[in-house]
């Protein structure tokens, strides 16, 4: 063989690898997840309610993990829907993620437009946390106790009002399935956001408020507000003082809420592995567990399948309670 025929094949050769590496890029690229791109964390509520404070507290520890950026996007609306339709719609490469909560599981029996299933427009990533729901006062209100409120409500129906989050929030339908089990009524006071319905509250506009314990704890402990119970049948350990409606009588009652975070049906499930491992380390990690336990969370972590069994059983429980409760609210 000359040295000009081994010189022309070992050009060829290095042409041949070169033309097949080039044609392996794009499939590498892909599949490599993340890009160097930000990814988005919708939060589908207002500031400082508990699907916000929990996404403000996990991303910088999820960012770290997945060595990217993430950029927490507040899209309120509709009860939560506009912005878990706005991830549901996105494309599903694990750019564009959104922390939902129970209200998910909710929302298709309340009488109101939803613009996705929950079961079919979504990845479920995993739980994250749960948190109780508190019924907190106005600290000038005439009842101190959860039994003295209960038994205030029955005497006078109609007239106390309770503000929410917004119509078909966790928090109004508290309100709502309360009122049926402590046989009185009670006015809704819907609001666009955690925030606005506590600073009524405190301001004295509405009489009471069924809220998440992260939203309202440093106004219980500043006295700005009165906490009353634990809208279910479990005490917390940040007010173990503080009784549940099972304590008062009402032991079929539950209203606490899980978090979870979800991707777009038909992200590749690698993707959606490679979120849930993250997901989980950045909850387990100490400085997030004890900020998030210091603010009325409870780490509750799940694989992708238990997560999606778990919506299933929700479903199926919310749609009996809302039926058997007759709880509708305005399309």
């Amino acid at each position: 063989m000359t040295t000009t025929t081994l010189r022309r094949r070992t050009v060829l050769a290095a042409a041949a690898a070169c033309l097949g590496a080039s044609l392996a890029l794009p499939a590498l690229g892909q599949a490599a997840f993340p890009k160097l791109k930000p990814i988005t964390l919708v939060v589908p509520f207002s500031p400082g309610g508990g699907n916000d404070i929990l996404a403000r507290a996990v991303a910088p520890r999820l960012g770290q993990l997945l060595g990217q950026t993430i950029v927490i996007e507040n899209k309120p609306g509709a009860g939560g829907n506009l912005g878990t339709e706005l991830v549901a719609r996105s494309e599903p490469d694990g750019y564009t993620l959104v922390v939902a909560s129970s209200q998910v599981t909710m929302n298709p029996f309340l009488g109101m437009k939803v613009p996705f299933r929950i079961e079919r427009d979504f990845e479920p990533v995993g739980l994250m946390a749960s948190v109780p729901m508190v019924l907190v006062s106005h600290p000038e209100q005439p009842y101190r106790t959860l039994q003295e409120f209960m038994a205030y409500s029955r005497a006078n129906p109609g007239r106390l009002s309770y503000s929410s989050p917004g119509n078909g929030t966790p928090q109004h339908l508290a309100g709502e399935v309360f009122a049926k089990l402590n046989q009185t009524e009670m006015l809704h006071v819907p609001y666009r956001g955690t925030g606005l319905s506590i600073t009524d509250l405190i301001a004295g506009q509405v009489q009471v408020s069924f809220a998440t314990l992260a939203s309202v704890s440093q106004h219980v402990q500043s006295g700005k507000v009165r906490a009353l119970g634990i809208a279910g049948q479990k005490r917390t350990s940040l007010m173990p003082e503080l009784p549940t409606f099972g304590d008062a009588g009402l032991k079929n009652y539950d209203a606490s809420l899980w978090y979870s975070l979800l991707a777009p049906a038909r992200t590749p499930p690698e993707v959606v592995a490679r979120l849930n491992e993250a997901m989980v380390q950045a909850l387990n990690d100490p400085a997030v567990a004890k900020q998030l336990a210091q603010q009325g969370f409870e780490t509750q972590t799940s694989t992708p399948a238990e997560l999606r069994a778990f919506i299933g059983t929700e479903l199926k429980r919310w749609e009996r309670v809302i039926a058997d409760n007759r709880i509708k609210v305005a399309p």
